[in-house]
């Protein structure tokens, strides 16, 4: 029996072609990292389980999940870690294209540091500019405020205002994170051991910032390593979703607000943070409706 370094999961809704190129990207520039690959597909109707039974079954370590309803990114990901074989874990957007050996360097990278627990690489947008989401803080009140009001992208090298998305750090340099991009979350596998699998409590946000919050919680770290990078083309499952997306961005923040912020907090500043993310979440579903190729919030 092959014993394998790592396990790819790659949970898939509809983007069969961009699922496709990705798959080909990692197997063209995947070469010193002994790997599996475990696809979730959760109920595609655009022929993508077609598509990898023609192309990819038979591949050494490929196996495929075919759903029958939509379980979610959380959901769809816990159901290839339980019977996933490899010393550490990928979680990799089917939306992402692997440049060079990115994935080998990671994982050599996470293998080498015993305190280690999770490691992300540099994510990059289709226009070779840095996705923000690839390096984070978990945000308190005022980040958001920040964040959502524009305020941290108008002062980008203020430490101050930019504590969520770093912007004040230089891009290339290794950095101790409370959270990496869901699109390319690598993890230990005895991590998952000691802090469980994703919650899923989330549909298809805040998953991933949770997960990587119970790793420090457990005494590991979560690291930004720019050995590497991937293209990520950001929401092209979550578009199809419409309103129901942009639905679950802002419940998530609700959650991962009661989880991680609501007991240091007042009852009235709790409510009144609740009344400010509903707002946000009703103002930007009429946005959609008016505006459908401009939906908010999407993975990773």
């Amino acid at each position: 029996m092959i014993k394998y370094d790592l396990t790819i999961v790659i949970v898939n809704w509809n983007a069969r072609e961009l699922l496709k190129s990705c798959l080909d990207s990692v197997y063209k520039n995947t070469e010193d990292v002994i790997f599996e690959i475990i696809i979730v597909d959760n109920n595609s109707s655009d022929g993508s389980c077609k598509m990898l039974r023609d192309k990819y079954e038979g591949k050494e370590g490929f196996k495929l999940i075919e759903n029958k309803d939509n379980k979610g990114f959380a959901g769809a990901n816990n159901q290839a870690i339980k019977i996933a074989k490899g010393k550490a874990i990928l979680l990799l957007n089917p939306d992402t294209i692997i440049n060079g050996n990115v994935i080998d360097k990671t994982y050599e990278y996470l293998i080498s540091k015993e305190k280690l627990g999770v490691a992300g690489c540099k994510v990059l947008n289709a226009d070779g500019t840095l996705q923000l989401a690839c390096r984070r803080m978990a945000p308190r009140p005022k980040d958001a405020f920040f964040k959502l009001f524009g305020i941290s992208k108008l002062f980008k090298k203020n430490k101050n205002l930019t504590r969520y998305n770093l912007t004040h750090v230089s891009e290339d340099e290794f950095l101790d994170v409370d959270s990496v991009s869901g699109c390319f979350l690598m993890i230990k596998s005895e991590v998952i051991d000691k802090i469980g699998l994703l919650d899923e409590t989330f549909f298809m946000y805040g998953e991933e910032m949770d997960w990587c919050m119970r790793t420090k919680k457990a005494g590991y770290i979560v690291r930004y390593c720019p050995v590497g990078t991937i293209i990520h083309y950001k929401g092209e499952s979550s578009k199809q979703l419409g309103t129901k997306a942009t639905y679950e961005f802002y419940r998530a923040m609700i959650i991962f607000y009661n989880k991680y912020n609501k007991e240091d907090n007042l009852f009235l500043f709790n409510w009144i943070v609740y009344v400010g993310i509903a707002l946000l979440g009703v103002i930007a579903i009429i946005k959609n409706l008016l505006i459908p190729n401009g939906r908010v919030g999407t993975k990773g």
